[in-house]
């Protein structure tokens, strides 16, 4: 269960992060209050999974599904490049949290 709770932390994360951008440096009300409760929501979801998952190992898998969703969210959504560069970046930091997951105790 720490794990699903985990991935939808990391889900919150890269709403935040995006809402974030929408927000245009906190001037626009409603961005900004997304932004505000999905943050509250991902860092709460993130302490309960640590109650259970060691600290290394949830916040690298928090911050990586925050990091690479983001990524794909700009290029989804706001027309960032996908460069082959970028791309096999989003695709090592994926490798990395696959590999936190495999020699993570359950």
């Amino acid at each position: 269960m720490a794990w699903l709770v985990l991935v939808v932390a990391g889900l919150f994360e890269v709403v935040w992060a995006f809402t974030m951008k929408q927000s245009g440096g906190f001037t626009r009300l409603w961005p900004s209050v997304v932004t505000l409760l999905a943050m509250a929501v991902s860092f709460g979801l993130l302490a309960w999974s640590m109650k259970t998952l060691p600290l290394g190992t949830a916040y690298v898998v928090w911050t990586g599904i925050g990091a690479v969703g983001a990524f794909l969210a700009g290029i989804l959504f706001l027309g960032e490049s996908a460069s082959a560069a970028r791309l096999l970046a989003a695709a090592l930091i994926l490798g990395g949290l696959v590999l936190m997951k495999l020699s993570s105790p359950a």
